[in-house]
């Protein structure tokens, strides 16, 4: 039987609690939305987002009887709000990361098994058409044999969000949950669902700019992965917040050449070892909330259907393990493995 998606709540209404609004609001036009915040809203959200209510409670949103919540406050607040919304059977769309720390983590995860509820991590970059044709293509007889793999993501923090104080925003902020890795952990989380689960890391992290933030700002790190025929897979992975010509790459290097992901252009290229130029494979650069909207669809089929969501609590457990094993390796300057 069906469980439709009739109300929505959305905790939080930053930047991407409002994008959410947006979209359920434009390609959902049949479900009610709620908004959970710290204060209440203003008759300019009310309007301009098509709410139907704003509470500042989560006993009052529950009283409002949602079927569906999307969290999206900061990571550190995450997991308060959401045992409570699961353990009254709410399906959860958690924005990445599922936290800010693996702590209390599995225990939502029991709290949804328990209680019925669809738990999903947004990772959302997973929807994105030439990322999805990236990974198809690593299977293709063209590259051979994989030899390693290189993947980057930098873009100037003050530059994100243009208009607004970089300084109190979540990314800049350790309390809230920022910091390079837990605010780009895209990246980790394709490679784990690419490349397979990650056994050890070595890695450095710091804060090598004059941003006024207390998080860090840069991150290096090699990722062994689990052993497949008797071969060790590595990565390595740069991450940072002070790079001023954004990037977003990823490199397959293999024994017949080379495969490249560009997130920023939406391409797919590949270079043959006997060639000397790049060959473009795919191109897709669809509208920045398309990817936001695939997430939502499938996280509806997922409530809907009652079934397995695409993105698992266990995925979003699985990068905030990682985030803790790199802090770990650089404080101690040391390989550290992975939790199984």
């Amino acid at each position: 039987m069906k469980r439709l998606v009739k109300t929505v709540l959305i905790v939080g209404l930053g930047s991407i609690g409002k994008r959410h609004a947006g979209i359920i609001r434009l390609h959902f036009p049949n479900v009610k939305i709620i908004v959970l915040r710290h204060k209440q809203c203003d008759d300019g959200d009310i309007r301009g987002l098509g709410l139907y209510k704003c509470v500042t409670s989560v006993d009052e949103a529950i009283e409002l009887n949602p079927q569906a919540a999307i969290i999206s406050n900061p990571a550190s607040k995450h997991i308060e709000v959401a045992k409570k919304l699961a353990s009254k059977g709410i399906n959860l769309l958690i924005e990445k990361p599922i936290s800010d720390s693996s702590k209390d983590v599995q225990e939502l995860i029991d709290i949804c098994y328990q209680n019925k509820a669809t738990l999903m991590t947004g990772y959302n970059l997973r929807f994105l058409p030439s990322l999805i044709e990236f990974k198809k293509q690593m299977h293709s007889v063209r590259i051979g044999k994989i030899y390693s793999v290189r993947s980057e993501i930098g873009q100037y923090l003050p530059s994100w969000r243009p208009g607004t104080d970089y300084r109190k925003d979540v990314s800049a902020q350790k309390s809230l949950g920022g910091g390079a890795l837990l605010e780009l952990s895209h990246e980790i989380d394709y490679l784990s669902w690419i490349f397979g689960r990650v056994d050890w890391v070595k890695s450095h992290v710091s804060k090598q700019s004059d941003l006024e933030i207390d998080v860090e700002d840069s991150a290096y790190v090699v990722l062994g992965f689990e052993e497949i025929d008797g071969t060790v897979l590595t990565a390595s992975l740069n991450i940072d917040f002070i790079r001023h010509d954004t990037t977003r790459k990823c490199f397959i290097i293999g024994e017949k050449g080379t495969l490249l992901w560009d997130g920023i252009k939406g391409q797919v290229k590949f270079f043959e070892k006997s060639s000397k130029h790049w060959k473009i494979l795919f191109v897709s650069n669809p509208d920045r909330n398309f990817t936001y909207i695939e997430e939502i669809k499938s996280f509806f089929l997922s409530v809907e259907n009652n079934i397995r969501s695409s993105i698992t609590g266990e995925d979003g457990l699985q990068v905030v393990n990682i985030v803790e094993n790199i802090k770990q390796s650089s404080s101690e300057n040391s390989v550290v493995f992975c939790q199984k």
